[in-house]
């Protein structure tokens, strides 16, 4: 069995790590890596590599940002060319990103059959460009490896009944499996003061990047002036690890100087294993991200979604998460319902196997034993 990987973005190297662990173990098949370097900067790409100890790609496609189009049109190009060469006999792609759609077209125009991991998954908002690569990839995949039963739901509404193979989500293997290996390195991967900092707890942690957000003046606007009132408010450090389209958007729209403030610390962009440490020992995280979203949950560290939708209902449902839309809602009120929240809900995204699942089904075919439980 031939089986090619499409990647391009930290949350599709996390998400997919799990299987091409266990594709690694298994040995009977014979598969390579396509990144699409849809993430070209080493903070947001090499390092998860190194630090989660996966193969190379076997194929780097050097795209890096551009318009929808045009950054679609470069991968296709280039991930066509690929699969002539290699003809596999599936190919997998994760999410909802430019990488994941472009994964799965360039494949099946070829007749190649396309697996797509996180399948099912729903905001019901077709203003994100996201949205829309989940709703195409999902109606050209002949394997459908939803997370949760309501993933599943999702694609039989949508007249997809067959293929789908409730699998659990592999955030959770991933988070499971490297949470420890973070906590036994957090000494070598903070700095003294900053250690002394996420030991202590007592700070909220912020993540934003949709272009929804950045690229309106008037919500990132929002966004800036909320945080700060958390900080004060609370009078607690905001860590706020910067993404280069955030950092590049605050300083076009003339906010960077309203961030300077004694509340607020701005932080690199941070490796995942860094990353999972300042996630675990926050008091609260303000985030835009699907991933983010549900590693919050799993390690259940209250979260509050600066969107109008999310696609992660169950996280939700279980009470750990809930949404702020920026124009309509208030950042403080959402803040202070959450801290107050006990942190007993449960992990609805599966129990860490999922990888496994994955990774059996694609070896052993559809008829492969699968619990349907996850």
């Amino acid at each position: 069995m031939k089986i090619g990987i499409v990647l391009g973005t930290r949350p599709e190297i996390i998400k997919l790590s799990p299987i091409i662990r266990k594709l690694e173990e298994f040995k009977n098949n014979d598969y390579f890596i396509i990144h699409t370097n849809q993430h070209y900067s080493k903070s947001l790409d090499s390092i998860f590599f190194k630090e989660l100890n996966l193969p190379k790609p076997r194929y780097n496609l050097g795209v890096g940002s551009a318009s929808h189009g045009k950054q679609t049109g470069k991968m296709l190009e280039g991930i066509e060319r690929v699969l002539i060469k290699e003809r596999p006999d599936i190919v997998v792609v994760q999410g909802d990103t430019n990488s994941t759609l472009a994964g799965a077209l360039a494949s099946s125009k070829l007749g190649i059959e396309v697996a797509h991991v996180e399948a099912g998954l729903r905001s019901y908002d077709r203003s994100m460009p996201e949205e829309i690569n989940r709703v195409l990839t999902d109606h050209i995949s002949n394997y459908l490896f939803a997370p949760t039963e309501v993933a599943r739901e999702n694609l039989r509404r949508e007249g997809i009944e067959e293929n789908i193979f409730l699998v659990g989500n592999t955030i959770v293997d991933a988070t499971l499996e490297n949470i420890e290996i973070a906590e036994e390195r957090k000494e070598e991967i903070f700095e003294e003061d900053m250690l002394e900092v996420v030991k202590g707890g007592d700070y909220f942690l912020v993540t934003i990047h949709r272009a929804e957000n950045t690229d309106n003046r008037e919500r990132l606007k929002g966004i800036v002036e909320g945080i700060l009132k958390v900080g004060e408010y609370y009078d607690k450090t905001v860590l706020f690890p910067l993404h280069p389209r955030t950092e590049k958007k605050l300083k076009e729209y003339n906010l960077w100087d309203t961030l300077k403030n004694k509340n607020i610390e701005i932080l690199e962009p941070a490796g995942y294993f860094k990353f999972l440490i300042l996630e675990r020992y926050a008091k609260l995280i303000l985030t835009d991200s699907g991933g983010v979203q549900e590693e919050a949950c799993i390690l259940k560290v209250p979260c509050v979604t600066l969107r109008r939708s999310t696609e992660r209902p169950e996280t939700l449902e279980v009470g750990g998460n809930i949404l702020v839309d920026i124009e309509k809602g208030d950042i403080l009120e959402a803040v202070d319902i959450m801290l107050k929240r006990d942190r007993n809900w449960r992990n609805p995204f599966g129990d860490g196997r999922s990888g496994e699942r994955i990774a059996r089904i694609l070896l052993e075919g559809r008829n492969s034993p699968l619990e349907d439980k996850i």
